[in-house]
């Protein structure tokens, strides 16, 4: 992939952000940050996207210092970004044309819980397993899982998903409510904690999935769920990629509620024995996972290991001890780090594609074929439950062949899944890295309508300028 070019900045914009930096220091004191480590480490740090740091980070506390620093950074028109913990893809974080960065680790508390209602009201900071650590004895928890420990915050801003999206939805169906701090300075609270309503235009997800471009979210009402009183995970290999995407179909066709359904080919099959120390045969595999009732997840295994027997799969080994799924789900949620280790020194690139899930075997199998005309080692992982993959793109970037390569069939990957009715990304979010796709996919009248909702929220471009679209 070509490095993202910076904007050259004036010396005036330059000037502007000391200025910010200057009354920062003096109101915030050690909690404002202008090391050259410290910036590098809010840049960009994930895949391959170039490292675009910001002038200075801060440590805000508390809503109404958000509210100070924006309106600050508003007079100078110096950007805003936000930074949760770090783990986009797609180069949100990154700061092209410098400013501040808001690092929420400090506002991290759990403000309420409802268990009586099934919500919970949290700060952006927080992140997923310390909420889930914080509401276990209360028989609940949140249910989204990215894989990597993200903190609510980002997660909203990116409408993250992962491997329980298949039961549980996204982040767009569990965030409640919100409040965040506009380009304005002002505070927009989006919803109160009602389940539903006909109130006026969404605008909790109008906020939730726009990265941080329309506005700082410093309060999330979240959904929760009950923890189910049973469990049970398990593996089933398959003769082909497309016997599996073919029996999760079915799986799905015939209304068992499975919660997770994750597909590896037989490349990351190999790769995660080798990283998380399994003993799986090297054949494409689904990953099941159920929940609900002791005789209800019984039922729902059976009829599963049925499916996949029928399409020359199985056997389907399931347990229940907590200790042998953590290891299970470990190791999916390991696959990024595993696959590096099939080429060791080089990059990995993640992109993912989510298409209507009668289409899955097609893409997924198209996109392997081409990998392997292009002369690409990718593995593929994939929530293929609800339609949604993964290529793990393993490049050396000091081969500008390669690269093209790659990023030739990057781009026929995303019109691939576009023209099979689907999207340029499922979970990971356009930031920096995608923008390219997003006019082909959505087309110029709803761009613009994009932009034009930008431009009345942020009308100065401050709010993480640069991401999904340029004004």
């Amino acid at each position: 992939m070509a490095p993202v070019e910076a904007p050259q900045r004036s010396t005036q914009e330059r000037n502007a952000a000391a200025a910010v930096i200057a009354a920062l220091a003096a109101r915030y004191g050690n909690r404002l940050v202008t090391s050259q480590a410290v910036r590098e480490q809010h840049g960009h740090t994930t895949t391959w996207i170039d490292n675009q740091p910001p002038d200075a980070v801060v440590f805000p506390q508390a809503t109404e210092e958000v509210q100070d620093i924006v309106r600050l950074c508003a007079k100078h028109r110096v950007p805003v970004v936000a930074f949760g913990t770090g783990t986009s893809l797609e180069g949100q974080v990154n700061a092209p044309r410098g400013g501040i960065c808001l690092d929420f680790r400090d506002m991290n508390r759990v403000l309420a819980v409802h268990a009586e209602d099934l919500d919970c009201v949290i700060e952006p900071g927080i992140t997923r397993k310390a909420l889930n650590e914080h509401l276990r004895d209360r028989g609940l928890f949140f249910p989204i899982d990215p894989g990597a420990d993200a903190s609510l915050g980002g997660m909203a801003a990116t409408r993250a998903s992962g491997t329980n999206a298949v039961r549980y939805g996204t982040m767009k169906d569990n965030v409640l409510a919100l409040k965040a701090v506009l380009a304005s300075g002002e505070v927009i609270t989006t919803a109160h904690r009602a389940k539903k309503s006909s109130s006026g235009y969404d605008l909790t997800r109008l906020i939730v999935g726009s990265e941080g471009t329309l506005g700082v979210i410093t309060e999330l009402t979240l959904r929760l769920s009950g923890i189910p009183e049973a469990i049970a995970s398990g593996v089933c290999p398959f003769p082909s990629v497309e016997a599996a995407c073919n029996a999760t179909i079915l799986t799905i066709q015939s209304g068992i509620p499975v919660a997770r359904i994750e597909l590896l080919d037989a490349l990351q099959v190999r790769a995660s024995n080798l990283y998380s120390k399994l003993t799986l045969p090297e054949v494409p595999m689904l990953f099941v996972e159920f929940h609900g009732t002791e005789a209800s997840v019984a039922e729902q295994s059976q009829r599963f290991g049925e499916i996949a027997q029928e399409l020359g799969g199985g056997p389907f080994d399931w347990a229940t001890r907590a200790e042998d799924r953590s290891r299970l789900w470990q190791a999916r949620h390991d696959a990024y780090w595993a696959a590096q280790r099939l080429r060791p020194g080089v990059q990995a690139l993640s992109s993912d594609v989510c298409v209507p899930i009668s289409r899955l075997a097609e893409c997924v199998t198209e996109s392997q074929r081409d990998a392997a005309a292009s002369r690409l080692l990718a593995p593929v992982v994939g929530h293929v439950g609800d339609g949604n993959f993964h290529m793990l793109l393993l490049i050396d970037r000091n081969d500008a062949d390669e690269v093209g390569r790659a990023e030739e069939f990057l781009a026929r990957l995303a019109e691939r899944a576009v023209a099979m009715d689907g999207t340029c990304t499922g979970e990971h979010g356009i930031g920096q890295g995608k923008m390219k796709y997003l006019l082909g996919e959505h087309g110029a009248v709803a761009l613009e309508t994009m932009r034009a909702i930008k431009h009345a929220l942020d009308p100065l471009d401050i709010m993480n300028p640069g991401k999904i679209f340029s004004l």
